[in-house]
């Protein structure tokens, strides 16, 4: 597991209610949250949460720095710890920290590949009012992950990558936006070249070939592509700091202009990173959308726009048509103004409904025309149904799923899409989450998952989406336990399946063997009819023979042949069987009692 702070960029951003709404948030998806908690609010509720962490924020008028500590713990994609070890890892976390009698709320979201953790902590303190900020807070929590790791026997993970502040943020870009960055270029394309030259003469000509220039600025020097991009040569590697580079090559040199400018042999371009499946049109087409976001957005603004000014005016307009109908009605002054008044009322409260819509409209319009990145475009052409960008999502480094997984046998083709199932939502690896009552499935194409709690019903949805996909062979992947819970739940459901493991497979027909004999042996047991001393009991007194006494309209109407009969007579024949039912449980009560003071002697 990983636990990363999350700086905020400037104080602006740094509110408390919008991070803590973005956290409670389940953005129209039924599976994106898991289990929200409050800690060290009096409020039981996120908004009243919201509104006591604000005031304490507001006693402290001195600090000048982020009053909130954004913090996000990710476990590996395969991992699905229990609701108390989620608890145990934010308590742990939070007081390693230093945080934790300070006010926070968290949620678990499960929207990703990897299940995660949001916290949103207060800096200040709730009773001494005094900001707390950790002392190499990476640090602390990079120990705090290894001791989590060892006592709750979690996946172990690299806490302490030895990379830059400026190599964290490339590979993040190259990660999270699927476009690569100027240091992974270099480093996959001509570093190895720029390493080998022995003279700056020599480096400048790598280089150039390359598209490359070195500059010195500053008290270092930065690399710089044709395409005006820059980073700083220490940052590609430790090699080409200013110290190291002079110390092997001399004074620095700078490179001479060549007498004819040569069209370098390849060049930086922002670019998708390199996958298995041929993204060029995918990306023109993104960078297209891009340019005319803005042209677009306005033009969708101007529509919504019109359409609220049109509803307006038909309200103002319906509104004098009906004050110019009373104007006419001839009635007294006094209830002409309390006609006038209802109808300036209900003008008001249509044209605020009007501008109410509109508003909504205006925040759907701005969503749909928002810049994304490459990956985040991709799983939005992914979700209107473009089988394209959701291959170039599952073509993506580390996509597909681990651990307990359902699978078809090798080499067969998966059926896409699945049909008759709701789409939840769609990972940057190209995972689709469908949604399975209380659990969610998770298929990456080659496989199937049930994430968070595995149901019954969960199992079922995925064994048929199995089926579907793959056929009627089915592969297993994972725990014991998991196994036995497949192999129970497609016998019970009676799906028409078999195992590719021969030990399921014989499992499986025994257990479902076991099934197909057990209704006989049901109904030799309880099949016969009771003995008369057991006959017309409570249990059965839903089958006696009874009449609805009542009035109203859903009285039964008698039959011709029981309309002759009078109430009286019926209420003497059920007095009768009243009082033989009665004499019978007196009988059998004094017959218990005579053979227990039987057996008593």
């Amino acid at each position: 597991m990983i636990a990363k702070q999350v700086p905020m960029r400037s104080l602006g951003k740094s509110d408390f209610a919008s991070l803590a709404e973005y956290v409670t948030d389940g953005q129209s998806k039924d599976h994106r949250l898991g289990q929200v908690q409050v800690t060290n609010c009096e409020a039981a509720s996120i908004q009243d949460a919201i509104t006591e962490v604000l005031a304490t924020q507001h006693l402290n008028t001195r600090a000048k720095g982020d009053k909130t500590f954004h913090l996000i713990v990710s476990f590996r994609p395969s991992e699905q710890p229990t609701a108390d070890t989620l608890r145990a890892v934010e308590e742990r976390i939070c007081a390693g920290l230093g945080y934790a009698d300070h006010q926070r709320i968290s949620a678990v979201h499960n929207d990703t590949d990897n299940l995660h953790i949001h916290i949103a902590i207060n800096k200040i303190h709730p009773a001494r009012h005094t900001m707390h900020e950790p002392y190499y807070s990476h640090r602390a929590l990079a120990e705090l992950c290894a001791n989590l790791e060892r006592d709750y026997g979690l996946q172990v993970d690299n806490h302490m990558p030895h990379q830059t502040g400026a190599q964290g943020r490339a590979a993040d870009m190259e990660r999270h936006a699927g476009v690569e960055s100027l240091v992974g270029w270099i480093k996959r394309e001509c570093l190895a070249e720029i390493k080998a030259a022995q003279t700056w003469q020599e480096l400048h000509q790598v280089l150039r070939d390359n598209g490359l220039e070195l500059r010195a600025r500053a008290n270092g020097f930065v690399l710089e592509s044709s395409d005006g991009t820059m980073v700083k040569a220490s940052t590609v590697a430790r090699d080409l700091s200013k110290a190291k580079l002079e110390s092997r090559l001399g004074p620095f040199e700078v490179s001479p202009e060549p007498q004819a400018r040569t069209t370098p042999r390849r060049q930086y371009t922002k670019a998708p990173v390199r996958l298995r499946v041929n993204t060029v049109e995918l990306y023109a087409k993104y960078k297209a959308e891009q340019q005319n976001l803005t042209t677009a957005r306005a033009k969708a603004l101007a529509r919504a726009r019109r359409h609220k000014d049109g509803r307006i005016e038909a309200v103002k307009r319906s509104n004098r048509l009906r004050r110019a109908l009373t104007k006419l009605a001839g009635d007294n002054r006094a209830n002409k103004t309390v006609l006038y008044g209802q109808a300036s009322r209900a003008m008001r409260s249509e044209i605020a409904a009007i501008n109410q819509q509109y508003l909504k409209e205006r925040a759907a319009i701005y969503a749909d025309h928002s810049r994304r990145t490459w990956a985040d475009w991709l799983r939005k052409e992914a979700s209107h149904g473009d089988a394209d960008a959701l291959a170039a999502l599952r073509a993506r480094e580390g996509a597909g799923l681990k651990g307990n997984t359902l699978q078809g046998q090798a080499g067969q083709q998966a059926a896409e899409p699945a049909q008759g199932l709701a789409v939840d939502g769609i990972t940057k690896k190209g995972t689709v989450i469908y949604r399975a009552g209380m659990s969610a499935v998770r298929d990456d194409g080659d496989r199937l998952q049930v994430s968070r709690d595995v149901t019954r019903e969960g199992l079922r949805t995925a064994l048929c989406l199995a089926v579907q996909k793959y056929g009627e062979h089915i592969a297993v992947t994972g725990t014991v336990e998991f196994k036995a819970q497949v192999i129970r739940v497609a016998v019970d459901s009676r799906l028409s399946i078999s195992f590719a493991d021969p030990v399921m497979e014989s499992r499986r027909k025994a257990w479902a063997e076991k099934i197909r004999m057990q209704p006989s042996r049901v109904v030799a047991k309880f099949g016969h009819m009771p003995p008369p001393a057991r006959r017309h009991r409570l249990s059965t007194l839903n089958e006696l023979d009874v009449m609805r006494l009542g009035t109203g309209p859903q009285q039964s109407q008698p039959a011709p042949s029981e309309a002759k009969t009078s109430l009286p007579a019926e209420l003497s024949h059920l007095q009768q069987r009243a009082m033989k039912l009665r004499a019978e449980m007196e009988a059998k009560k004094a017959e218990r009692q005579g053979l227990t003071k039987g057996r008593s002697l």
